[in-house]
């Protein structure tokens, strides 16, 4: 798998486009843009309330007064330092993944016309192969169970189950009204009590709670602490009153993703933002859950006249193919009497471009792996004017927080970088150049 090209997410980006007055970000002369380098690193279980606590030991008062992380972090390879330490079993990991990198280094370059944002991202894998995977459907003989889970899990730890999961590449985005963001950035986001955080939710506190109750959350995301009366409790929610007039006020952050799996066989990626829990922006995804709530078999399959097959196993195509269930182009209803065989596998998720909607699909992207490397372009509209978007225009700055999910890892096994700045024509860390 030395050249993998994702040819049908560049085609769907490009067609959807379509306006005169936006570039083909294929055809960009990425050449001529000033290359950012951003080190990204891991940062354990470095949590919003572990930083503000004496366990931070010299910094914990500068934290609690607004101090930026990089006015301790100032010296050369800083993150590289952290991650290589933080990557290995001690205080702040308590499960360390074997073989898992401290760090990665991300190039960052960036332009603009006069209808969109232009973002590109390059980073070495550290698999030979592009994670492209994501969890499956697997029939025992009897049922149908979800199959593959990210490294964090225990179920993978103790090889139960194998590591799959898949690459993303993220960025969250404040203009300022965020407080803290600028000199923290998404440490402002990531709290105990959260997913494989220290004092990880229960059911039980959950149901507990009103704010989650209220919003139908069933565990603990990424929130930002204005949402909660004591912003280190994520148990003491504010109204959802109080909520909805922070959301007016522009109090939250962006969050894109690109998923290798779940939106780039359509040329997407994910528009999201944080503010009391990490959710989507209004209207329909690219992507869904492909298990039938009830009876947990598979809503589709592959359409074996297109693939060649209606399924595979963990020793045949696995890791060999570009496996995306797309409803339009390769999937077709799911036929409980095709003679199922134990160990049969279906993606988990499905995905649709007709589908997605609303300010839910804002955000386009292409993306190709080759040699070894991720190459993501990820195009953002200016101007929006949606409720639970950051409007981006020119000669605009902005605070922003990059993350790679690599190696079949989710949740805080990330690598992720110190706040930089955004600038569409406007000076700033990483200079987005306006183009012809």
């Amino acid at each position: 798998m030395k050249k993998t090209v994702i040819a049908l997410s560049l085609g769907l980006a490009v067609v959807s486009l379509g306006t005169a007055h936006a570039a083909d970000p294929a055809k960009i002369d990425w050449g001529k843009i000033k290359v950012t380098p951003v080190q990204l690193f891991y940062p354990g279980q470095s949590t919003y309330e572990w930083l503000r606590s004496d366990a931070h030991k010299g910094a914990s008062k500068e934290v609690i007064r607004g101090d930026s992380c990089v006015s301790c972090h100032d010296e050369k390879d800083a993150e590289k330092d952290l991650g290589n330490k933080l990557v290995k079993a001690n205080r702040l990991e308590p499960v360390p993944v074997k073989g898992k990198v401290g760090y990665v280094d991300l190039s960052v370059q960036a332009a603009y016309d006069a209808k969109n944002a232009y973002l590109r991202f390059q980073w070495k894998t550290q698999n030979p192969y592009p994670g492209t995977e994501h969890q499956y459907l697997r029939f025992d003989g009897k049922e149908w169970k979800v199959w593959g889970f990210p490294k964090l899990d225990k179920v993978v730890q103790d090889g139960t189950q194998p590591g799959i999961y898949e690459d993303r590449m993220s960025i969250m985005i404040d203009d300022g009204k965020v407080a803290g963001f600028a000199k923290q950035g998404c440490w402002q986001s990531c709290h105990d009590g959260q997913r494989d955080m220290p004092k990880q939710f229960t059911k039980e506190e959950v149901a507990a709670n009103p704010l989650l109750q209220a919003i139908k959350k069933s565990d603990v995301r990424k929130y930002l602490p204005d949402t909660r009366t004591d912003p280190s409790d994520w148990k003491t929610g504010k109204s959802v009153e109080e909520i909805a007039k922070l959301k007016a006020d522009g109090k939250f952050v962006d969050l894109i993703q690109w998923r290798a799996h779940r939106s780039n066989a359509v040329g997407m990626a994910d528009d999201g933002y944080v503010l009391e829990w990490r959710l989507g922006d209004a209207g329909t995804d690219v992507f869904g859950g492909n298990a039938d709530a009830k009876t947990h078999a598979p809503k589709f399959m592959w359409d074996e006249k297109k693939m060649g097959f209606k399924s595979i196993t963990a020793d045949s195509q696995a890791r060999k193919g570009e496996l995306y269930l797309v409803r339009e182009s390769n999937a077709v209803p799911f036929d409980p009497n095709a003679g199922w065989k134990e160990g049969d596998m279906v993606p988990d998720y499905i995905m649709s471009r007709e589908d997605a909607k609303g300010s839910a699909a804002d955000n386009n992207a292409i993306a190709s792996w080759r040699d070894g490397m991720w190459t993501v372009v990820m195009v953002r509209p200016l101007g929006l004017t949606n409720a639970d978007d950051k409007t981006l225009k020119a000669g605009g700055v902005y605070n922003v927080g990059f993350a790679v999910h690599d190696d079949n890892i989710t949740t805080r096994g990330h690598h992720v970088s110190f706040v930089k700045t955004l600038g569409l024509g406007a000076k700033a860390d990483i200079q987005a150049v306006k183009l012809p």
